[in-house]
């Protein structure tokens, strides 16, 4: 059979860009010869839908789109994930389908069984799982059509399952010839190894060729990679699509040929991941330019390279607000690097409204020493500014806070924090080292003096980050335990942590839960990032004896 895997970039809640996007993808896939189109997990709606399928109207108008597209077919068929109705009561109104159209009509049907509600996924707010599952027929073929989460619970691959059954066995039992899976498989890093391990674990053991096709592009704080794959049934890789882009992936089940495994580097998969969030959130939020501070260190500097590569350097304006505590340095490498870039680059000082502040507050403040509330004034005179640019030019403001000082609160509200989209807020300080240094890998883009010079907020003299914090080394691998392997203090401890630090770091994280709360959405790129996928409250007195 000659398939067509079309990974699009949808949207969420553009009916009728998505619907255009499906139509083109199916010709152009029929006009290659393709017997069966297939499209991503809820192709009509865009992933995830989350509270829209409360609204009214919104169901039915995907359904609308349904409609559209089976009218739309001829012999070529054409697989579509769409949110159905669930006619079962009581249950929740809503179901995640997957369709199969051909000859005009919407021959089949069938609907998730696996309902993820962890991380950042919550389906069992919205949908009803459906109870039985069997293959369908197509051109005189038996095929076992599934929806993402249906493929990720066999008990030969994973140690701790959440669920009891495993729909891809049951359908192969059911005389599924080809196993089919239209998927939103959002991205981290490692995300790529384990898809290909599992799915090829799953066709060996089933004795069965298996297509994935998923979703490509950002949506909110989650990266869809789209990397869609096929396997014989021994469980080798016949068939790859790009990675975070759209793409249309060719093949026939009769010859099918094992190809070369793909070799990437974190660093590059990372990259391409935070330039299509950052790209398709401004995008498809309405926004044409962004606007960020460049303080001369590595935060700033990479969270502008990327802006670059996603927007274009004409769409990009580097701010510099330097105060009496900005070395010369720090100026420097900021404006070094905007000329490298292209980017239109300002200077807008901030000692003599720092001043003026100081001098207003003076009689409230008077017998107390300058401490970190003089500091964050400066933050929030940046911040000011910023926001004052993105109002005046329609510039969406980027933050260029990193993962690692989100967890311990080492960033100000309505200061540095101040921005629309987070870029590296799930990039932890060691890995930007790392990215930076990629960003570098041809020619020098990043001053070397922003890489190797010790990080600083300069907000006082002489002041780096490790006079507040652990070296961020060691900072990233306790975050890495607490927060991404949640690991307790104790545990963390006995792992050969120095016992005060890990206390110390534990207690940092778990007070500046209302600050994250405030922060500005972010991409997620690792397995655990501050999002909707981390869920703590903020007025809550639980604290582990540490």
């Amino acid at each position: 059979m000659k398939l067509a895997l079309a990974q699009i970039n949808t949207t969420v809640g553009d009916l009728a860009g998505n619907e255009a996007r499906i139509l083109d993808a199916y010709r152009r896939g029929s006009a290659a010869g393709a017997e069966l189109v297939i499209c991503p997990e809820l192709a009509t709606t865009g992933y995830p839908p989350r509270d829209l399928l409360l609204k009214s109207g919104f169901i039915s108008g995907n359904l609308a789109v349904l409609n559209r597209l089976a009218a739309a077919t001829n012999q070529t068929g054409l697989v579509v994930g769409f949110v159905g109705e669930n006619q079962k009561r009581p249950g929740r109104e809503a179901t995640n389908s997957v369709a199969l159209l051909q000859h005009g009509k919407i021959v089949a049907t069938r609907s998730k069984m696996l309902l993820p509600t962890y991380d950042v996924f919550d389906e069992d707010r919205y949908f009803e799982p459906a109870e039985t599952n069997a293959p369908v027929e197509f051109n005189g073929r038996k095929i076992g059509l599934t929806v993402c989460e249906d493929f990720w619970n066999d008990e030969d691959f994973w140690r701790d399952r959440r669920y009891r059954r495993n729909p891809a066995t049951e359908l192969a039992a059911a005389g599924a010839e080809l196993l089919m899976n239209v998927s939103a498989s959002p991205w981290h890093i490692g995300k790529d190894a384990t898809r290909v391990t599992m799915l090829a674990s799953l066709a060996a053991k089933t004795h069965r060729p298996i297509i994935y096709c998923n979703l490509v592009g950002g949506n909110d704080e989650l990266v869809f990679d789209g990397a869609s794959l096929a396997f014989d049934a021994t469980g080798r890789v016949v068939a790859r699509g790009k990675s975070f882009e759209e793409d249309l992936v060719l093949l026939d089940t009769d010859a099918l040929q094992p190809i070369p495994a793909a070799a990437c580097v974190d660093e590059e998969r990372l990259h391409q991941a935070l330039l299509v969030g950052t790209r398709d959130y401004l995008y498809k939020c309405g926004f044409k330019s962004v606007v960020l501070g460049l303080s001369g260190g590595i935060d700033s500097a990479v969270v502008a390279c990327l802006a670059v590569a996603a927007l274009g350097a004409e769409n990009v304006r580097g701010v510099s607000m330097p105060s009496q505590f900005s070395s010369q340095g720090s100026r420097d490498d900021a404006r070094i690097l905007a000329e490298r870039l292209g980017i239109r680059y300002d200077v807008v000082p901030i000692q003599s409204a720092f001043a003026t502040l100081k001098d207003e507050l003076k009689g409230i403040f008077a017998g107390r020493p300058e401490d970190t509330a003089e500091e964050n004034l400066q933050a929030r005179l940046r911040g000011v500014i910023l926001m004052a640019l993105s109002n005046k030019f329609g510039s969406l403001v980027l933050t260029t806070g990193n993962k690692s000082e989100l967890a311990v609160g080492y960033c100000t509200l309505y200061g540095d924090m101040c921005g629309g989209l987070a870029v590296i807020s799930d990039v932890p300080k060691t890995m930007v080292y790392r990215l930076a240094k990629w960003i570098n890998r041809e020619r020098e883009i990043i001053p070397a003096a922003s890489i190797t010079k010790p990080p600083s907020a300069e907000l006082r003299p002489d002041q780096t980050d490790q006079d507040s914090l652990p070296s961020y080394d060691l900072l990233d691998a306790i975050l890495e335990e607490y927060v991404v392997k949640q690991r307790s203090a104790e545990e963390i401890i006995r792992a050969g942590f120095d016992a005060e630090t890990v206390r110390r770091v534990v207690r940092l994280i778990d007070q500046n839960e209302y600050k994250r709360r405030q922060a500005a959405p972010g991409l997620k790129v690792t397995t655990k990032a501050f999002g909707v996928g981390r869920r703590i409250p903020i007025a809550q007195r639980f604290r582990e004896d540490v």
